[in-house]
């Protein structure tokens, strides 16, 4: 009996060896299909739908003029002002984050008035991957500014013009100091967005302003910043709340709030239309990634005083701190700076506000 038993357990034994042993070939191909499929499975989540084209089916339609660039590539553009001939003052605005050319700033705050007065001729651009704009997925602060330079150029503003640069706007306005400055008659750079990494900063004081932010808009500068391959799945996952500025609810002062209640957004959906990819999350990366350059390691572009430039900036300014727009400007000797007090983010659209700094930068007052 014992050694039927025996037997028995020595059989079951051997089939149990025999299931774990002869099978680990199937095993490993099980391992490897599974952890393909894992792999799979975790690239679909943190790749972003494709580009909606414009002009193509289901992309948003053409509806404004546009210049074809010499790679083959459109800008679409809005004018406002008095004619293009008679002007005696012609201006580029760049456009903040999450905007485009139909920017309320330039559309209900520069008033007629003052343009009829001065002259004035202004260009409000889709920038790449925003409204109609064809994206760019390739593109740097460089070729941003080269963009700049071409649609000057094909919309014949003259050897020189000005620049107004909001928010991001201000980044591509600090690449055109850098790469074209031979082309600026003046500059205005409003609460100009900040790289927490430029290399002249002291480390504290990056430090304390990165800092201040909310933990949430830490968490996404780190994520633009280190893995910028991860933004559309850290922008869209639901366990943790992504970037406040991306989801249009950035830190904003009492008197933010009030001008806020005023402005018709109601056109700024054109500016993620194409989608999210291009013309936020590769903006954003940009902005926070590693620059070309270091804005304070700039020399006076224009050292015989022919182009101004200037800095305006709120002191309760909740998304671009103040503290280090007051070192930047300390560097730069050569910026004129005008801080704008009990004032956030949103001071442009402050009554008469913009008419001043443009007046300001044109007439030189």
């Amino acid at each position: 009996m014992a050694g039927a038993v025996n037997k028995q357990i020595s059989a079951a034994s051997a089939n149990q060896k025999t299931c774990f042993n002869l099978p680990s070939g199937i095993f490993a191909t099980l391992l490897v299909v599974f952890s393909v499929g894992i792999s799979a499975w975790g690239y679909q989540v943190i790749q972003p739908p494709p580009n909606k084209l414009p002009g193509s089916p289901g992309g948003p339609p053409i509806t404004g003029p546009r210049i074809k660039l010499g790679d083959g590539r459109h800008l679409a553009y809005k004018e406002r002002g008095v004619s293009k001939d008679a002007a005696k003052y012609k201006i580029i605005f760049l456009h903040p984050f999450g905007s485009c050319r139909h920017d309320p700033v330039v559309d209900n705050k520069l008033s007629q008035e003052l343009i009829e007065e001065l002259g004035i001729y202004i260009i409000n651009f889709d920038r790449p991957g925003h409204g109609e704009s064809d994206p760019h997925p390739r593109r740097t602060l460089k070729s941003l500014t080269l963009d700049i330079e071409e649609l000057a150029d094909q919309l014949e503003l003259g050897s020189k013009f000005y620049l107004i640069g909001y928010s991001m706007g201000g980044v591509l306005t600090w690449s055109c100091l850098k790469y074209i400055p031979h082309r600026l008659a003046g500059v205005s750079l409003l609460a100009p967005a900040i790289n927490h990494w430029w290399p002249s900063f002291p480390a504290n004081l990056s430090t304390e302003a990165f800092n201040k932010m909310l933990a949430r808009d830490r968490w996404a500068y780190r994520v633009f910043r280190y893995t910028p391959w991860l933004a559309y799945w850290w922008s869209n996952q639901k366990w943790f709340p992504g970037s406040s500025v991306i989801a249009n609810t950035p830190v904003l002062s009492d008197q933010d709030k009030k001008i806020a209640q005023h402005i018709n957004y109601s056109k700024l959906k054109h500016a993620r239309q194409q989608g999210e990819a291009e013309s936020i999350f590769r903006e954003a990366a940009i902005v926070i990634g590693n620059w070309e350059f270091d804005p304070m390691e700039m020399e006076n572009p224009s050292p015989n005083g022919e182009a101004y430039v200037h800095i305006w900036q709120g002191d309760e300014d909740g998304v671009i701190d103040v503290t280090l727009q007051r070192y930047i400007v300390q560097r730069l000797s050569w910026i004129r700076y005008h801080e704008v007090s009990g004032s956030g983010h949103m001071f442009p659209f402050l009554d008469g506000m913009f008419d001043k700094i443009v007046r300001v930068m044109l007439t030189r007052e």
